[in-house]
């Protein structure tokens, strides 16, 4: 049975097999849904790990940045319960310092797989919730300065105990947020989703046997582990070092340092931050778990993009990240908006490694995820409203083509929400969807542009708060090429006076005069100005998204 699973035909057939397990579990979360977050953002993420708590598959569209997360809840959960793990039982945490998790609002639900009353998997899923209490709605805004502030707090535990709901902590866990009859929705759509992938699973294991399966587990890290390495060595040995900033963190400190020195030699590859700034009291602190699959994500893209995102990747690689750091903090620190520090380690690998590979590196995108929140009272209904989102900006040139405008980039492979959909659940409405004209840095080939976003409360006050990056440190060119424009946060008022809003927006009210304005970055360019071809120059005018004056001063036609 062995000599079969190394047999490549039949591995691949297995392994795409499993793929297809996390693939059609993922689009059962997302259909299953009842958050504008999940199915229509496509906030979560479905994977299998087997018995070791190795992750073997990760959905195709899954968030590279929820890697980490459930590695490190599935860790937690062997490590707690160890033997006392049954058949229909369900493990459920958020915490990251208690439950290995990522953020509050990412819960990750956990089935164990048994076949023939041995334990072979686990089938996982994790899904950002619209709410999960705390001081602000989704713990998305500025101002908070510890994890007590940013919502519910679970540890690693036994929702369902061999098939049975634990009724009275599924009571406790909605009692906590907002919006319980979406949050039940959402929950609701997590279990049905393990609950499928560990039927998919059971059935494999009944066509190949659990021994067969168990040792194609092992084969396929082996394989990955080999390719990520392979990719590795084209690297040339040597060191590298670059540095980066945080515009701040929502309280009180700005200008928060990322440094990151790669060696690369005979005896491996490390990732070293030390001299990265402390941890913050804002809520822009990365978990270890988050800044490991941040790494292994920018190396897959700048190396390997089509490499298969298992534990042969994770284990690749050395990450030193000093404890209390912005990239390894220590409790109770505050993270809600981890990603936006984790958007801006990867622009910090990429500007390391641009001499090393210069062909395969960007210049630097809008550097986050811009998240906002807005809540209030329907008046024609009497019911709480609850909207969060994050929004895309501008994707960095690239050596042989424009970045692309306004995309989610890098770590969140999330959608940016719909109109319509904003305009059918909410009493909202969304006046302006558009590019940011002028935002992407000019340059061989330029940078991808920002969008921009105006939406009014149409019924009554609302409450609005929000978090941005490369607001006040514009994403930078490379090779050249020029930096792209930065982001921002405004009320434009009933005369039209705008009041620009901090980076970091701790919550604000907003009338039906009044507009949100949501303007995210754009991006850095790729090669100088002067090297651009005439035709990619005459597209840029055509386009619309870039001013006569803007053609003229970078390319002086």
């Amino acid at each position: 049975m062995t000599k079969l699973v190394h047999d490549p035909i039949t591995l691949e057939i297995l392994s795409n097999a499993l793929r297809s397990i996390a693939d059609e579990t993922f689009i059962a979360l997302q259909k299953s849904a009842y958050s504008t977050n999940i199915k229509e953002r496509h906030d979560h993420s479905t994977a299998l790990f087997d018995a070791k708590g190795r992750l073997i598959v990760q959905s195709q569209k899954s968030l590279p940045l929820h890697v980490g997360a459930i590695s490190g809840t599935i860790k937690a959960l062997i490590g707690k319960f160890k033997d006392d793990v049954h058949p229909g039982d369900v493990f459920v945490g958020n915490d990251p310092y208690a439950a290995g998790g990522s953020h509050l609002p990412d819960i990750c639900v956990i089935a164990p797989v048994f076949h023939s009353g041995r334990l072979v998997a686990f089938s996982a899923c994790t899904a950002h919730h619209a709410d999960i209490g705390g001081s602000n709605v989704g713990g998305a805004s500025g101002g908070l300065t510890e994890i007590f502030q940013e919502g519910f707090r679970l540890p690693m535990v036994r929702l369902f105990s061999r098939g049975t709901l634990q009724a009275d902590l599924f009571e406790v866990m909605l009692l906590n947020v907002r919006g319980e009859e979406e949050r039940k929705g959402d929950y609701y759509a997590q279990f049905a989703a393990i609950s499928l992938g560990s039927k998919r699973l059971t059935e494999i294991c009944d066509r190949y046997s659990a021994d067969f399966v168990e040792g194609a587990f092992q084969e396929i890290i082996r394989r990955t582990h080999d390719r990520m390495n392979r990719a590795l060595a084209l690297i040339p040995d040597g060191e590298y070092y670059f540095d980066d900033v945080m515009d701040d963190d929502g309280v009180n400190a700005t200008n928060l340092r990322i440094a990151l020195t790669i060696t690369k030699n005979d005896e491996g590859t490390v990732f070293d931050f030390t001299g990265t700034a402390p941890q913050t009291p804002g809520n822009i602190n990365s978990p270890l778990n988050d800044t490991i699959s941040t790494v292994i994500f920018a190396l897959k893209c700048i190396l390997d993009p089509a490499i298969p995102s298992n534990h042969g990747v994770l284990s690749a690689v050395k990450v030193i990240a000093p404890e209390g750091s912005l990239v390894n903090p220590k409790f109770p620190a505050a993270v809600t908006n981890r990603s936006a520090t984790d958007q801006r380690v990867v622009d910090v690998i990429i500007g390391a490694l641009a001499k090393a590979l210069p062909d395969q590196v960007v210049g630097a995108s809008n550097g986050s995820n811009t998240g906002i929140y807005i809540y209030g009272k329907d008046p024609r209904t009497g019911r709480d409203y609850y909207f969060f989102e994050t929004m895309g900006g501008g994707f960095g040139g690239r050596a042989s083509k424009d970045g692309k405008d306004a995309v989610q980039v890098y770590m969140t492979n999330t959608a940016n929400t719909p109109i319509e959909a904003i305009e059918r659940e909410f009493p909202l409405l969304v006046e302006e969807y558009s590019i940011v004209s002028d935002s992407g840095g000019a340059g061989k080939y330029r940078g991808g542009c920002g969008l921009k976003r105006v939406i009014r409360p149409r019924f009554g006050d609302c409450t609005f708060g929000g978090t941005g990056e490369r607001f006040s440190h514009k994403p930078w060119g490379i090779f050249g090429g020029f930096e792209g424009e930065s982001g921002k946060f405004a009320i434009v008022s009933e005369d039209g006076t705008e009041k620009r809003l901090p980076n970091k927006i701790p919550k604000t009210s907003v009338s039906p005069k009044e507009q949100i304005v949501v303007q995210t970055a754009g991006s850095g360019g790729y090669g100088r100005p002067e090297e651009r071809a005439a035709y990619l120059i005459d597209a840029d005018r055509r386009s619309g998204k870039f001013s006569a004056d803007y053609v003229k001063r970078h390319y002086g036609r």
